[in-house]
């Protein structure tokens, strides 16, 4: 294996890594936005929505992301939806998203002090005036810490999308391994990458938490 072949390898792995970037990027984006729908579900006033939010949530985080995976790839093609490994992948990963982050999110939001309800409640504010001006404001800055942790997770569950072809790091590492049969090297150097893009985000995640920590204690 000559030097430029070395070098192209590492390329691919490169874009590969890039891929899974793009990838979580698009997760936590898409499943933020289901997620801020589900968090305001959770605490609705109306019973029934509460409940059905409920369900959902306890639904998709009892079914391992492989399955959605498996159900949007392979599934929605029996009913004559075909969809690309990229899109399957993304909506599978954003569903995922949603439930956990969604109640996440709940909690963030029921954790604001009640005195702070109250006092935008005082003020004559609309409902949604006090979620957008008094409540959530506060609770993005209890949900932060929490959300940069689980981007740690949502990174990792990204190699699941090797399953439906998407090319990502594990998909990529598996094509440059079939050609240069050189396993415990490759499966090392994804290792080592995975790692690089997961602990700064812990070391943030933990700084973040501890800052927040501080300021509840001041």
């Amino acid at each position: 294996m000559g030097q430029s072949f070395a070098v192209g390898y590492l390329l691919f792995l490169a874009k590969g890594a890039l891929w899974t970037i793009g990838l979580s990027t698009i997760a936590l984006i898409g499943g933020g936005v289901l997620a801020l729908i589900v968090a305001l579900c959770r605490i609705s006033a109306l019973r029934w929505l509460r409940l059905t939010t409920a369900l959902y949530i306890q639904l998709i985080q009892g079914t391992p992301v492989l399955v959605l995976m498996f159900l949007m790839y392979f599934g929605l093609p029996s009913i004559g939806l075909s969809v690309s490994p990229l899109l399957a992948a993304s909506v599978s990963l954003s569903v995922y998203v949603s439930a956990y982050l969604g109640e996440s999110w709940r909690g963030a939001i029921q954790s604001v002090p009640k005195a702070q309800w109250e006092a935008a409640e005082c003020l004559a504010l609309s409902r949604w005036q006090r979620m957008t001006k008094v409540v959530l404001p506060q609770a993005v800055r209890i949900a932060t810490p929490p959300t940069v942790g689980f981007m740690v997770q949502i990174i990792k569950n990204t190699s699941l999308a090797s399953v439906v072809g998407f090319v990502e790091l594990v998909r990529a590492g598996q094509i440059v391994n079939n050609t240069i049969f050189q396993p415990f090297f490759i499966y090392l150097l994804i290792a080592i990458l995975y790692f690089s893009m997961c602990y700064p985000l812990s070391i943030f995640s933990r700084k973040l938490e501890a800052r927040s920590g501080e300021k509840s204690y001041a």
